[in-house]
């Protein structure tokens, strides 16, 4: 089962371009992604710049609409994520406990949908894209 790590840094949402952690927070979470890969259920992880360096695109009536960031609505934003392949929930869970994550740090665990998580018709349709399909275990 795959699950999606969704590190939310309170704060971040009003970080000015170019911030980044502490060396001492980059140590301690390069330590805990090694851990995360040597145990074999790292897929992928990456931290992202601030929202202030993003942009969001809406489709009000189907039609696009790109807002550059900051965005001042934003309460909670994302600052990095991990994809991890394990046997459960709980042990997505047991994972992110793990984490050396700071006081204003949160993570949220969400399982990734796999095809066979939907009804016959939706797999049907989705079934001309096989390659879009693909996962990559670790280690592959």
């Amino acid at each position: 089962m795959r699950f999606m790590m969704l590190m939310i840094p309170h704060g971040y949402e009003n970080a000015a371009p170019g911030t980044a952690p502490d060396v001492e927070a980059v140590s301690a979470m390069m330590a805990y992604n090694e851990s995360l890969q040597k145990a074999g259920v790292l897929v992928s992880c990456d931290g992202l710049h601030p929202p202030s360096m993003g942009a969001r695109v809406s489709f009000k009536n189907r039609k696009p609409k790109v807002v550059d960031g900051p965005f001042a609505e934003a309460k909670e934003v994302l600052g990095g994520f991990w994809i991890i392949d394990v046997p459960s929930r709980a042990a997505a869970i047991e994972w992110a406990s793990r984490c050396p994550g700071g006081d204003n740090e949160v993570i949220e665990v969400r399982q990734i949908q796999e095809m066979e998580d939907f009804p016959a018709d939706v797999q049907a349709v989705a079934g001309e894209f096989t390659s879009m399909q693909a996962v990559k275990k670790p280690g592959a």
